[in-house]
């Protein structure tokens, strides 16, 4: 018996099927009732198997939207069997009629287990989500990339490509999310308020003296924001009141503000383009802020001429000791009145007071007394490896030594390109600065590309260099005796001021690029623009009692989606279809499917097609004008623009995928990625492989694979081996454009949607909660004829059939698509056909008969370790099939069009509740312990015990299970008023 199919043996029982005991006793049996061969066909609208049993096949020839719609998800023209599986979101699975299920043999092991998922990750402190990670398509042209805090008031900052936007502390915990009424992106963040439209910030200062925020921006001005007006409620919505700036002022013309400090002198720093560094005094500051609204034009002025150029006042005999390279970061050293202007190779220390340059030094800690020489180029550096000697005109040339002294050059340039390459694009690529912060001690961290920080004391001398990740160090934060270093590939380390880890933990999914402290919470700023908040003191008690009380709540805070998915694949054959053939396949798209995901295979071949297909692919271009035919056909049979839009799609010569979702759906679909793998002549043509998407929907990832394997019957290895390929090699990328990409940040691979930190071989499929293939898989039907197969189709012997399945037999035996899942099989082998003809005399009858075969298959794999799983934050997706069904009726192509339906249960986390419910776990009678103080080498806990309360002091442990005692309690009575203020 076939897995899963036990479980639903007793609803099953009583339906006959033709299963013969031998294919000479079956061959026997259909001879005796028929004769000849073909005489009841395809064609025939009802056929009576060997039990007896009435097969109305005609149903299939009509399209879905024909049916009534409470037939929706019913396999058409038989009956319906329950798969045994129980769905979440108040049974909306388990009411529906699922088809049984083949489960294929070796998953759970390796790189074909389940994703690992829970409702609170086991390896990391429980975050507190203040902007829950938006999709990609809501945040173009409005991503955030800063991000400060301002302990007074209580305000987190954050710059954008489009303004600022400020949240209130205090409103983490005592309101839901933004709403329904928040713009596309925004639904879950805590509510918060955004400036009016501006140039994007590139950097911002929190100036607590003046109650003012400071930011300088991409069109060469600096703003500054008051605290008061933004501290206004706010709700982050389309409609909600926009705040202004307070004073603004052209700082350069022609360049952007790339870095801003306040010296100790309250004076404002601030760097540009070509290593130019302006000052601004306190006096000129204090005078413009004193000013009306009224005038404020006069402030600017007053602003755009007080400026001193501290590059020109370096100059000497008009030879500069300055780089003239991006001023990236500044950093003010308060305790000795200096400031650090850095580029990417190196660093200028200052006298704030005097504004005097002391000294200029690299990474290596080398003082450079003299001008720096301006970094070459990688054009400069190949013209200056490439040597050719130039012709004289009076000599003639052979063409040999025309043709050997062109490939000299080539072979120069190759090897130029070769060596840049190897050294990066300076010499010291690798090593760059990317972060710069003071420690409690007075040391200065800057963070490099290559994982390395750097350690130096006030002076500039180099004192140490450690590294504990490969990774490059994105943004370091201090406070204290701890530091907080932030990584491109998400994760979170923490160490004490010597440099030695204590901690360290995935925090996002991608770069964290951001960091700043506020109350007892370090917030991240992650690349896709998502922020996390997590408690000073993790890892610690607080985290375990916290995650387990969570836990326990999860139903308070899960929310339960279902979503209707309708997967088609085609191999067309280098032929285009008919509106009423694509109508025939995707009409059912027409009722509640929510997305349509289609693939096609052979679009278009031939030897140039293929050639031309590489030379695009390899740079960067893809796409041709038959696939365009195609998606815009299918487009309009789904209505595109009315019903659905288009979310992806990506071409590997003759392969195309594409995905539309319903118009309802899309504010929860998106981060859509692409791939493609060759598997063709070396595994480098496109003539076979696969090609991908990757989408979000609900806060879920779900893979979809389109594929054509190996041809022939022989092949069965080579098949296995195409998706083997596929499976490890298919890595999904950003669009071309997107804006998710516009900076500099290096992303890596090994981190799941869920911020599982994963092995760094682990394929990008093995990290999503629910992969589909689709496609042409050309397995056949093996030790079996012609005759005999065509008999046993006319006979609707699909059982029988099935046990000659190539692919079943390869899954059984765990060698491909190990751990995925398909559904039962009813309807007749979708190749090989002559084009245009009807019933079974469509099979091939030419010279070379294929035997007929199901080459046309889509298989899944969800979130379920075990089939009876329902939907949770630990198994978040389960899917079931609806149906699973070839259209016969289309003669378009030597392949018939298959689709499958799903009905796909979704958990995921509702960030509202669990902000709330975060707060009121630490508010009602619970024995809960609460962290709400970090000094000097001391950590303060308050522990609830019901009527009373205690007052815990620990010493400088770090380790969760040591971190606290009873001993040495300090009983404070009942709970203090101010206890929320000092927890948070």
């Amino acid at each position: 018996m076939e897995p899963d199919d036990e479980a639903g043996a007793s609803q099953r029982k009583g339906v006959p099927y033709s299963q013969p005991t031998s294919r000479h006793e079956a061959v026997a049996a259909t001879c005796a009732r028929h004769g000849v061969l073909g005489v009841r066909g395809l064609d025939d609208d009802h056929v009576a198997s060997a039990s007896g049993y009435q097969y109305q096949y005609s149903a299939m020839y009509y399209p879905q939207q024909q049916l009534p719609p409470h037939h929706e998800h019913y396999h058409r023209g038989e009956s319906t069997y329950f798969s045994g599986v129980g769905g979440g979101g108040g049974g909306s699975v388990a009411l529906e009629r699922a088809l049984p299920e083949f489960v294929g043999e070796g998953g759970g092991k390796g790189i074909f287990r389940v994703p690992l998922r829970s409702a609170m990750h086991p390896g990391r402190p429980p975050p507190l989500e203040v902007r829950p990670h938006p999709l990609r398509e809501t945040q173009v042209g409005s991503f955030l990339r800063m991000l400060a805090c301002e302990p007074r008031s209580r305000q987190l900052w954050a710059g954008s490509e489009s303004g600022v936007r400020v949240w209130g502390l205090d409103e983490v915990f005592a309101v839901a999310g933004c709403g329904s009424g928040a713009r596309r992106g925004d639904e879950e963040t805590v509510p918060f308020r955004e400036s009016v439209p501006v140039s994007p910030a590139l950097c911002i200062e929190v100036d607590s003296a003046n109650r003012l925020a400071w930011t300088g921006h991409q069109d060469g001005r600096i703003r500054s924001w008051s605290m008061d007006i933004a501290t206004a409620p706010g709700d982050g919505g389309d409609d909600a009141p926009l705040f202004r700036e307070a004073l603004t002022w052209q700082a350069y013309s022609r360049t952007p503000v790339l870095s801003m400090v306040i010296t100790s002198y309250g004076e404002i720093w601030s760097g540009s383009e070509g290593g130019v560094i302006k000052a601004w005094p306190w006096d000129a500051i204090a005078k413009s802020l004193s000013l009306t609204p009224e005038e404020k034009h006069s402030a600017s002025l007053v602003m755009e001429r007080s400026y001193i150029d501290l590059r020109n006042n370096v100059t000497a005999t008009n030879i500069s000791s300055l780089p003239a390279a991006d001023v990236k970061y500044m950093l003010a050293d308060h305790c000795r009145a200096k400031v650090w202007s850095l580029t990417s190779m190196a660093f200028a220390l200052w006298n704030a007071r005097t504004r005097e340059l002391l000294k200029v030094f690299g990474m290596d800690g080398q003082v450079d007394s003299a001008r720096l020489e301006a970094p070459m180029m990688p054009e400069q550096f190949i013209e200056e490896e490439i040597k050719v000697k130039p012709m004289k005109k009076d000599k003639p040339q052979s063409s040999f030594n025309f043709f050997q002294k062109s490939r000299n050059a080539l072979m120069g340039a190759a090897g130029a390109v070769r060596r840049v390459a190897t050294k990066g694009t300076f010499g010291e690529d690798n090593h760059r600065i990317e972060a710069v912060v003071q420690a409690m001690d007075g040391t200065i961290w800057s963070g490099c590309t290559d994982g390395s920080i750097i350690l130096w004391d006030g002076n500039g001398n180099r004192l140490q260099e450690i590294q504990h990740h490969c990774s490059s160090v994105q943004c370091i934060k201090a406070l204290g005796e701890r530091m907080w270093v932030g990584y491109a590939s998400g994760t979170i380390q923490v160490m004490d001021v010597e440099g030695n880890p204590l901690a360290e933990w995935t925090g996002h999914s991608c770069p964290v690029i951001k960091m700043a402290i506020g109350g007892s919470y370090i917030f991240t700023l992650a690349h896709h623009g998502g922020i996390r908040g997590w408690p000073l003191a993790s890892p610690g008690l607080l985290d375990d009692i916290l995650r387990t009380e969570l836990s326990n709540k999860e139903l308070l805070y899960r929310r339960l989606e279902n979503i209707k998915m309708l997967v088609g694949t085609w191999n067309v054959g280098q032929e285009k279809a008919s509106p009423e053939s694509l109508r025939s396949w995707l009409g059912g798209a027409f009722y509640d499917i929510g997305l349509v995901v289609i693939g096609l295979q052979e679009v278009e071949m031939g030897a140039g097609v293929l050639a031309m297909a590489a030379a695009k692919e390899s740079v960067g271009l893809e796409g041709s004008a038959n696939g365009q035919w195609w998606i815009d056909s299918i487009g309009k049979t789904l209505d595109e623009g009315i019903s659905f839009h288009r979310v992806g799609s990506r071409q590997l010569a003759g392969l195309l995928i594409a995905a539309w979702a319903r118009n309802d759906l899309k504010p929860h679909v998106g981060d859509v990625d692409a791939a493609a793998v060759p598997c063709g002549f070396g595994r480098a043509i496109g003539n076979k492989g696969g090609v991908g998407l990757r989408i979000r929907v609900y806060d879920r990832r779900i893979c979809f694979v389109n594929n054509h394997f190996a041809a022939h019957l022989e092949n069965v290895s080579r098949r296995n081996a195409d998706f083997d390929h596929i499976y490890r090699t298919m890595t999904f990328n950003k669009p071309h454009g997107s804006a998710a990409s516009t900076t500099s940040v290096q992303l890596h691979k090994g981190v799941n949607a869920s911020g599982n930190q994963g092995d760094e071989d682990m394929p990008d499929m093995a990290e999503a909660d629910m992969v589909v293939f689709l496609g042409d898989f050309n397995y056949r039907l093996y030790g079996i004829t012609y005759d005999e197969a065509r008999d046993m189709v006319s006979q609707r012997s699909f059982d029988w059939l099935r046990e000659r399945d190539q692919l079943q037999a390869e899954m059984k035996a765990g060698k491909v698509f190990q751990g995925m899942r398909e559904g039962l099989i009813r309807f007749p082998p979708t190749y090989k056909f002559q084009r245009h003809q009807l019933g079974l005399a469509g099979y091939d009858s030419g010279e070379k008969k294929r035997i007929p075969a199901w080459c046309d298959r889509i298989l899944y794999r969800d979130s379920r370790s075990v089939s009876t799983a329902e939907s949770s934050l630990e198994c978040p997706v389960v899917a079931t099939i609806t149906s699973y069904e070839a259209c016969m009726d289309v003669t378009d192509s030597d392949h018939k069009p298959v689709r499958c339906t799903f009905s796909v249960d979704i958990a995921r986390a509702n960030q509202s509740p669990s902000r709330m419910e975060r707060n009121l776990s630490f508010f009602q009678g619970h024995p809960l312990a609460f962290h709400f103080g970090l000094w000097s080498n001391h950590q303060l806990v308050l522990l609830n015990l019901g009527k009373q309360w205690k007052l815990l002091c620990s010493m400088k442990t770090f380790t969760p299970k040591k971190n606290l005692s009873m001993e040495n309690c300090k009983t404070v009575g009942a709970k203090p008023p101010e206890i929320r203020t000092l927890f948070f």
